[in-house]
């Protein structure tokens, strides 16, 4: 997963503020309401200024966040999983991602939040924004089920989903990548790496054999597609996925 690049520090200091360009069509409207033109005249061109006024933000957004990909921004695994199917696993949590990457958004006049755009009893959804200073931005939005597992009450386990939800928003709207050592649970003499093509392959008919959610089944071993699961855990995984199928197969039989 580890990623670095070289930026040359002359292009590194070529890059600057986004300056707006000067929006002509203001001047006509100024010059339509001294003029006394008709109502409909000036709406039409207020409607053309909000079109290039949108078309500007959207290029000075496309330019700043290139120049921001051209940073070298290192997040590190802060913190390990102790106990689980993952346990062993390094990760960033979210401080590391935003303490990361904030320094080089904010010098390309860039921005982060977050906003919870679903809420409901089994599903909450969060939605990462990347903007621009002048209203150009991105956005990504990801959803999962409340993080019942361990000792959590209710609001803890909403609490836990909005939490992994930000950072793997934030990490997907911003195109960054974990850094550092990672043994994958060698520490704790397990299997390391991630899964194979053939068990990805493996745990998908599974998934769909037993009409399981995929995104809840990724939320629940805090993954954000099934080629990242570590191999320590695809026993627990496809063993998971024998008993719901073989519990479908037998209700189907009785039924």
């Amino acid at each position: 997963m580890s990623q670095a690049m070289e930026i040359h520090q002359d292009r590194q200091q070529a890059v600057g503020p986004v300056v707006p360009a000067a929006n002509p069509v203001m001047d006509m409207i100024r010059q339509a309401v001294a003029g006394g033109q008709p109502l409909d005249v000036i709406r039409e061109l207020k409607d053309m200024a909000k079109e290039l006024a949108a078309d500007e933000a959207d290029r000075a957004f496309k330019a700043a966040f290139a120049a921001f990909k051209g940073e070298v921004i290192e997040v590190r695994r802060n913190r390990q999983v102790t106990d689980g199917p993952l346990k062993g696993r390094r990760y960033a949590e979210l401080v590391s991602f935003v303490e990361a990457a904030t320094p080089a958004l904010s010098k390309h006049g860039l921005s982060a939040s977050w906003s919870v755009t679903r809420d409901e009893k089994d599903w909450i959804e969060v939605t990462c924004t990347i903007e621009h200073s002048l209203g150009g931005r991105k956005q990504v939005s990801l959803g999962g089920p409340p993080d019942a597992g361990g000792a959590k009450n209710p609001l803890q386990a909403r609490i836990s989903t909005v939490t992994y939800l930000e950072r793997a928003t934030f990490k997907a709207a911003c195109g960054l990548a974990e850094q550092g050592d990672d043994d994958d649970g060698q520490s704790a003499g397990a299997t390391t790496g991630t899964v194979s093509a053939a068990q990805v392959e493996e745990l998908r008919k599974l998934i769909d054999q037993t009409d399981t959610d995929i995104a809840k089944f990724c939320a629940t071993f805090k993954i954000e597609a099934l080629p990242e699961l570590p191999a320590s855990a695809f026993d627990a995984a496809a063993k998971s996925m024998h008993i719901k199928l073989a519990k479908k197969l037998s209700e189907a039989s009785n039924a």
